[in-house]
């Protein structure tokens, strides 16, 4: 194993102290109730990508993960190898104010949180530092619904398993699974616990032509594709889920015609799109209805935090709608190409139509390269056999900017007959500034240029409020 519990990776020793909760976590001796002592934290070694632009190949990084559950209040201590020059604890809106000592880091924690501490500005060799509360309905071995994975490592002949209708996968403390779990017209089921998968081989978690669907708690580590695939699927939970990957086109969740899909309390760093949310692509067919991505947090070393709309169906158009993306934060976001650029990416092709979207409270922190916001009806001869069918009715409410490196932002309509329509911004803010219509301004500016924005004449309706 490349990267195994128990490594001290790079100098760093993570100590945990625990008050009031006796809980389950990577092992049984992490927690002590009394908190009267600290404990160390096993970690994993996890390869991190970044594209060389002269070669498209990937140059390799590697930072840690530690995971743990707790309840009440946990104080950390890092010992860093080094000089600490600067410590940031990410997501920034959580406001962790670390205290340094020499080469000693410590803060608190109030409550689980995904977190990234990056030391002197290195965004590479970081800790990925994850956390959950105790799971207290965790069976405790196999019953005729329950295959149980308990603590060691894991993996079922020609690397895959495949969970069928009223079963569920649990993978406890301290398993580690090196398979990829597959959902194949299956109702009812589920994968969860707090083990890890690591390096499954044809993608992490699978569910395809399936319907009630639970994916909860699961650490997955570098999948040999997606992370997750939801294919032509209804009603599926994907929550606590945290999910890293470093090879070519290593998107995180990825979303083909599917309906009620409900994606909460995420941690996503991927080498490729974090969400993408697809009409047809492949064997899956149908429009894509009434998804929510809520409270989590997305890193992308490549390509879009948020990507919506790419693929689909020329000869039978179909539809993106009632899209609710909210109290999300972007770590980052790093993408040369101009075509795919945007931590908010709208760009329907195939005749694709997406309508009726709602992002709130999305909160951008300074990215390395790309754009703030993408929308383009698009034809891309890579992907697409014909244009999309346009944007419309999109609501993109208490969007926080903070940062120097966005691109121009756009808004491109197809043409008259492909348009992009309706589209409001409400308290829009970049760099500290509210953005809106009426704003002071000399009257020759258009309210774009202050984000700064391009729209093309084939955008209706673009309004800029506060509330």
């Amino acid at each position: 194993m490349a990267a195994h519990l128990g490594i001290l990776y790079r100098g760093v020793v993570l100590l945990i102290w625990a008050a009031a909760c006796a809980a389950q976590s990577l092992n049984s001796s992490l927690f002590r109730s009394s908190g009267t002592s600290w404990k160390s934290l096993d970690l994993w070694e996890v390869p991190l990508s970044e594209v060389n632009t002269s070669s498209g190949k990937s140059i390799v990084h590697y930072g840690s993960v530690g995971y743990f559950d707790f309840c009440d209040q946990v104080e950390v201590a890092l010992t860093y190898t080094g000089s600490v020059e600067s410590v940031s604890i990410r997501p920034l809106s959580y406001d962790i104010k670390p205290t340094v000592s020499g080469s000693e880091i410590t803060f608190t924690l109030s409550k689980p949180r995904n977190i990234v501490i990056e030391v002197n500005g290195d965004i590479w060799d970081v800790l990925h530092l994850l956390s959950n509360t105790p799971d207290l309905e965790a069976p405790t071995g196999n019953s005729s619904s329950v295959i149980y994975l308990g603590p060691g490592s894991h993996s079922f002949p020609g690397g895959s398993i495949n969970i069928t209708s009223g079963q569920t996968l649990y993978l406890a403390a301290g398993a580690v699974l090196r398979s990829t779990v597959h959902f194949y017209e299956a109702h009812d089921a589920a994968i969860r616990g707090r083990g890890f998968m690591y390096q499954p081989p044809t993608g992490g978690i699978l569910a395809e032509n399936s319907s009630n669907i639970l994916i909860d708690g699961i650490t997955i580590l570098t999948p040999g594709g997606y992370v997750v695939t939801l294919g032509q699927s209804k009603d599926t939970t994907i929550r606590n889920l945290h999910g890293f990957s470093s090879k070519g086109n290593g998107d995180g969740i990825d979303v083909f015609s599917s309906e009620n899909v409900l994606i909460e309390g995420i941690f996503m760093r991927n080498s490729d799109d974090n969400i993408a949310i697809y009409a047809h692509r492949w064997n899956y067919w149908g429009s894509t209805r009434n998804v929510t991505v809520q409270d989590s947090s997305l890193w992308a070393d490549l390509a879009h935090p948020i990507n919506i709309g790419t693929h689909g169906n020329s000869i039978d158009p179909e539809v993106i709608e009632h899209l609710t993306i909210r109290n999300i934060d972007v770590l980052d976001h790093r993408e040369p190409q101009t075509l795919y650029q945007g931590t908010i990416a709208l760009n329907p092709g195939d005749d694709n139509l997406v309508q009726h979207v709602l992002v709130d409270d999305f909160r951008v922190e300074d990215f390395r390269q790309g754009q703030l916001i993408n929308m383009r009806v698009m034809y891309n001869e890579k992907y697409n056999t014909s244009p999309g069918r346009g944007i419309h009715n999109v609501t993109i409410r208490n969007l926080v900017y903070n940062g120097s490196h966005s691109n121009m932002n756009v808004l491109v309509g197809y043409n008259e007959e492909r348009p992009i329509t309706f589209v409001k911004f409400i308290n829009l803010k970049v760099n500290g500034k509210l953005v809106y219509d009426t704003m002071p301004k000399p009257t020759w500016y258009m309210t774009s240029d202050f984000v700064p924005m391009y729209a093309n004449e084939h955008v209706k309706n673009l309004t800029f409020v506060l509330e």
